[in-house]
């Protein structure tokens, strides 16, 4: 059903999730995983700190693409490379666009990436890299949600402590 995965990642703890959920994915149908990371292109190659107006150089941005495909290489092992048939790549660009855009042209069957669950004006200030993905993307989009270990532990024990139903 699906041959090819890819999972974009920030590496935040939704991004691991999903990650995850990937590696289990790409097991049960024997696809191959890649993994994306996107290093955001702010505009005209430019970005505005607290003092001002600061452009990026070209050496930044070869610093910042360098660091992530150490970050990359970090979340995976030599076993998972092989087993998997698993890639790692980083690009540049507005992430949405640059995801749905990869997927396209390495015929990617499945997306699965994390979100953030924001709502309200987090959302709207912010905006959802996922939900523009889920809109624009050809193939199947699967979001994760993180759940907090906290939050899982109180799901855990309301569900024990819930009456039983005759």
């Amino acid at each position: 059903m699906f041959s090819r995965i890819l999972v974009p990642t920030d590496f935040s703890p939704p991004s691991q999730m999903a990650l995850e959920q990937a590696r289990f994915l790409a097991e049960h149908f024997q696809a191959s995983l890649q993994l994306l990371h996107v290093v955001e292109e702010p505009n005209s190659a430019s970005g505005f700190v607290a003092d001002g107006f600061a452009p990026a150089t070209d050496t930044m941005r070869a610093a910042q693409l360098a660091q992530a495909r150490d970050a990359l290489a970090r979340l995976v092992s030599p076993a998972d490379r092989m087993r998997l048939h698993l890639k790692t790549e980083v690009v540049a660009g507005v992430p949405a666009a640059a995801i749905v855009d990869y997927a396209n042209a390495t015929g990617t069957t499945l997306i699965v990436m994390g979100t953030h669950g924001r709502t309200g004006l987090a959302h709207l200030l912010m905006g959802s890299v996922a939900e523009q993905v889920v809109r624009t993307a050809s193939c199947a989009v699967l979001t994760v949600r993180h759940v907090p270990a906290a939050q899982e532990v109180t799901m855990a024990l309301a569900a024990c402590r819930a009456p039983l139903s005759a």
